[in-house]
């Protein structure tokens, strides 16, 4: 969410130059190792496109992700938790769990050095307006994280680039820049990294 930082360990990016837009294609493979490599650009002809978006824009640098699976496994614990939250907000499990990886790593006392906490990584002010009544608790967290996520989903219209790049930067950044994503350095990173995990886990989901 806005302010907070993400976990460097939580991905491994190697810095290429492909193309960052606020709207770009997401490409996948899966190398030799079984390790899930994704970007905005491809650079290999093993990959496929995964997500597919608005073009015609500027190229910038940006980052090659690397999934990394013991993190995955590490929110694992929280499966029936996510499960129950999404259920209860009608937000795909998928979707709970890779804003949960990317923001916490699974851990549940993260703390960002501008307050956000817990496993969503939940603000303040956020946290205040579903009723937790302690931040830290995952159960607490998980559930008003997805109620935010589905709030946000309402508001943009299930556009996942939006919902997403709100609860990293904020609503107001996103409707400040026209119903666009903020050219912001960690919500250009924070978007696709998202989203190449929730189809990572959606692809595992239908035993892809």
């Amino acid at each position: 969410m806005a302010g907070r930082t993400i976990l460097p360990t939580l991905l491994v990016a190697a810095l290429l130059l492909v193309a960052r837009t606020a709207a770009a294609d997401i490409f996948s493979y899966t190398d030799e190792r079984g390790v899930i490599h994704y970007t905005n650009v491809p650079s290999d002809s093993r990959y496929q496109v995964v997500l597919a978006a608005p073009r015609n824009e500027d190229a910038r640098p940006a980052p090659i992700v690397l999934i990394n699976e013991t993190v995955l496994q590490k929110a694992e614990r929280y499966a029936p938790l996510i499960e129950e939250a999404a259920r209860a907000s009608s937000i795909e499990p998928a979707l709970v769990r890779a804003v949960l990886v990317v923001e916490s790593g699974g851990d549940p006392k993260a703390l960002s050095p501008r307050g956000a906490r817990g496993l969503m990584q939940l603000m303040p002010e956020t946290a205040k307006r579903y009723g937790v009544s302690n931040v830290f608790d995952p159960q607490q967290n998980i559930s008003a994280g997805s109620r935010y996520l589905r709030d946000l989903s309402d508001r943009y219209r299930n556009d996942l680039q939006l919902v997403l790049a709100a609860y990293n930067a904020g609503p107001t950044a996103v409707d400040q820049h026209g119903g666009s994503i903020p050219p912001l350095k960690e919500t250009l990173d924070y978007v696709p990294r998202v989203l190449g995990i929730y189809h990572h886990l959606r692809d595992l989901a239908h035993g892809e």
